[in-house]
């Protein structure tokens, strides 16, 4: 393979799109031979709450996390390019996960891509109907995910990352795939790996 390749994850919450991130970084770890950038702007926000005691933003965004509140945009941005200024050298595949959720941050997430002379990246959306999405959700059993809260995240799905996506969509050199999110993991990473056109 002769250049690292960068992959962006979409789907709703329970899709199972943090599983597949995951999946896919072992395989090209395993069958590249290049390291993995892997950025989660979720686990980026918890590790800032984590420093409420040095940060007074850490304050905020644990407060924010707790309240299931909506993050200012700049805050999000503000953790994967932190990360992409301070861990990518270049020689890395990326793979993003939780980065552009609103159409208003696609831009300067697609700027970022022609800033590190990125091209073609590809952009996945694991494809999950809201019924299993809450199934799945439902089904883990965690003491905040109520009926209502499960609801309100799908319904922040369809009202600003649909249109993210769509976005993209828009923008030809981005490889832009629906992935059958339906399926087993194994079923999904493999249609995964089969639509990757560098590693055939």
């Amino acid at each position: 393979m002769s250049s690292p390749l960068t992959f962006l994850f979409y789907g709703r919450s329970g899709a199972g799109k943090g599983t597949q991130a995951r999946l896919l970084e072992t395989y090209l770890k395993e069958h590249t031979g290049r390291d993995v950038l892997y950025v989660e702007t979720g686990n980026g926000l918890r590790d800032l709450a984590a420093k409420k005691d040095k940060y007074f933003t850490g304050v905020l965004t644990e407060q924010t996390l707790s309240e299931g509140g909506l993050f200012p945009e700049f805050l999000p941005i503000w953790v994967w390019a932190n990360a992409l200024v301070k861990q990518y050298s270049g020689e890395e595949h990326l793979i993003l996960d939780g980065l552009a959720r609103r159409k208003d941050e696609v831009p300067v997430l697609d700027s970022a891509m022609e800033f590190y002379h990125i091209s073609n990246p590809y952009i996945f959306h694991i494809n999950v109907s809201r019924e299993r999405a809450f199934e799945m959700l439902k089904g883990r059993g965690r003491p905040d995910d109520t009926d209502d809260s499960i609801n309100e995240r799908l319904d922040w799905f369809e009202e600003n990352v649909h249109h993210a996506m769509d976005a993209f969509r828009d923008l030809p050199r981005y490889n832009f795939i629906d992935i059958n999110g339906e399926q087993t993991i194994e079923e999904v990473h493999n249609e995964i790996i089969a639509s990757i056109k560098e590693l055939e």
